[in-house]
């Protein structure tokens, strides 16, 4: 059954992903994105509303993919869970967040291209299918020449 707690985001890097491993060697990548909503005023025009930022967090093959493939600025899509998170900080006040936990990812193509280059296959991998792929950052804005999809 598939899960009811789902959300889809695009949005752009704040800054470049942070990448850590967990004591037992699971990687994490964190990052923020900032999703702008378009709105029309009266006159027709279009302007960017109020930005909503959001903290995504990735683990293990994706966190490494995700930290080696993207920096700040850079579109993408994220699909993952809505995760709710409390602590209590230095001062004793008691702090919660509500972060992404991030299933799928990849670079927004929609002004921008991208190289996807498989992986090779790992050895040590715990959950899922032991192939990933990793995902070149979008090269429209760069000296690298565009490459399209379909190799062609």
């Amino acid at each position: 059954m598939p899960s009811e707690n789902q959300v889809t985001l695009v949005g752009n890097l704040t800054d470049d992903p942070e990448l850590r491993y967990t004591p037992n060697g699971a990687a994490v990548c964190k990052f923020r994105i900032a999703v702008n909503r378009r709105i029309q005023d009266g006159s027709g025009n279009w302007k960017d509303g109020e930005a909503s930022y959001f903290s995504i967090n990735c683990w293990r093959g994706l966190a490494e993919n995700a930290a080696e493939s993207l920096t700040r600025g850079t579109r993408v899509v994220v699909t993952g869970r809505l995760q709710f998170r409390s602590w209590e900080n230095q001062e004793g006040e008691k702090r919660s967040a509500v972060e992404v936990e991030a299933d799928e990812l990849g670079p927004s193509l929609k002004w921008a291209t991208a190289k996807v280059e498989r992986q090779t296959r790992s050895s040590g991998a715990t959950s899922g299918s032991d192939w990933g792929e990793k995902v070149a950052a979008p090269v429209g804005a760069s000296d690298q020449e565009e490459t399209p999809l379909d190799g062609g």
